[in-house]
């Protein structure tokens, strides 16, 4: 199957990364790497000033914690927070880490998603690998 699997996931209540996850146990090479990846985007910057100083610091810890939980059910799996745009951020690293294929989650689309297009939706047009989407 795949040698370096990419679980691209949010960490928010739209989204439950576990059936994700699954599928990259599933699709991956006995010994394959899986890299679980959040990609936090920057704080508006009209928004820094009403945050405590401390919270982006805490935040990273938590987002790391929680990714490093998830990756150990894999014999080889790594957590990695990443800052960014999300598809972009995700595409680029999975290019510049022979990853050859990324798991995502996605919601049912909307209209908004058809006139703006999601996360899922650029990943899958963009990719240069396979892309598993689990809904």
């Amino acid at each position: 199957m795949y040698k370096h699997i990419l679980v691209a996931v949010a960490l928010d209540d739209a989204h439950d990364p576990e059936r994700a996850l699954q599928a990259a146990a599933v699709l991956a090479d006995k010994g394959g790497l899986v890299t679980v990846l959040h990609v936090k985007e920057q704080v508006p910057v009209y928004a820094v000033d009403y945050m405590p100083e401390d919270y982006d610091d805490g935040l990273k810890d938590a987002i790391r914690n929680r990714l490093s939980g998830m990756a150990v059910r894999f014999t080889k799996g790594d957590g990695l927070m990443l800052e960014g745009h999300s598809s972009r951020t995700i595409l680029e690293w999975a290019g510049e880490n022979a990853v050859d294929c990324i798991v995502i989650a996605s919601h049912q689309p909307g209209l908004r998603d058809y006139l703006l297009g999601g996360t899922a939706s650029h990943i899958v047009r963009h990719a240069h690998c396979a892309v598993h989407v689990v809904r």
